[in-house]
């Protein structure tokens, strides 16, 4: 059987393998996400994410992710900071500006690097798509009140009284196939308190998360938008916190925040790929 090197990293609690195909191809990424993930049996992990290299020069990295249950995603803030330490500490890069190419077009990602290690990115996220028929269709059914954002991929953010008081996983699971959502949807519960906005999440294909990226920018736009907070703000979720800026210069969301090593090493690929 083949052996694969990985490397398993998080921001934020958000936990993703990562593996460089340039030098380990994955010929079935979607199977080998739904078994590396797998809590016990595998690595463990909220899905799987593949560094490649792009076929011209629109971009330095590519990135394609596949959630825990082997649907490939189109974005994530988190993966992206991740691939930013990456490929700057392995030395398969010396900018600290980088262009990554994901399934929702080149993000740009700013590092702080210190002493040869990088002690965060801040990921140009792009503007927030606010309507979107292919993602959100409101007209064909009931939703309970919330706010639809694009970042990427789709979110609906909901503001509550009593963020402990929600049940994630039965609202979250509902939600994420709610006939509204064409493409299923990540579903995010959030408060505005005195220090940020406090945020909980049912990631589209992963199911509960300690983070998520895109997620946390979506609140913050969501939050501006219904008049809770201002343009920058942190956003605390269980894994940790974000720093969101909505910039009216360029109507782009920047995300800034750590990415961690948590090990690495090698696994075989699963039976029969």
């Amino acid at each position: 059987m083949s052996k694969v090197h990985f490397t398993k990293m998080h921001g934020v609690g958000n936990d993703y393998i990562y593996v460089d195909t340039a030098s380990c191809p994955i010929g079935d990424p979607a199977a080998t996400a739904i078994a590396w993930s797998k809590q016990h049996l595998g690595i463990g992990s909220d899905g799987l994410v593949l560094i490649g290299r792009p076929d011209n020069d629109e971009a330095d990295f590519t990135m394609r992710i596949f959630n825990a249950d082997g649907s490939e995603g189109m974005m994530c803030g988190n993966a992206s900071r991740c691939i930013g330490k990456y490929v700057y500490e392995r030395g398969f890069t010396r900018q600290t500006s980088i262009r990554l190419l994901t399934a929702s077009g080149v993000r740009t990602l700013e590092l702080d690097v210190a002493h040869g290690q990088v002690r965060s990115v801040t990921v140009d996220m792009g503007a927030p798509v606010l309507a979107d028929t292919r993602l959100f269709r409101p007209s064909q059914c009931e939703l309970p009140q919330g706010t639809f954002v694009s970042m990427g991929n789709p979110h609906y953010v909901i503001f509550v009284d009593d963020l402990e008081d929600v049940d994630v996983a039965a609202h979250g699971a509902a939600l994420e196939r709610h006939p509204c959502f064409p493409e299923r949807c990540n579903i995010e519960f959030a408060k505005v308190e005195d220090s940020g906005i406090r945020m909980r999440v049912w990631e589209r294909g992963s199911g509960i998360t300690l983070a998520c990226g895109t997620g946390a920018c979506a609140t913050a736009v969501a939050a501006v938008m219904t008049g809770r907070c201002g343009r920058q703000t942190v956003v605390v979720m269980q894994g940790g916190a974000l720093d969101i800026e909505w910039r009216e210069s360029d109507n782009h969301v920047y995300l800034a925040g750590p990415a961690t090593l948590v090990y690495e090493g090698d696994i075989e690929l699963p039976d029969g790929l």
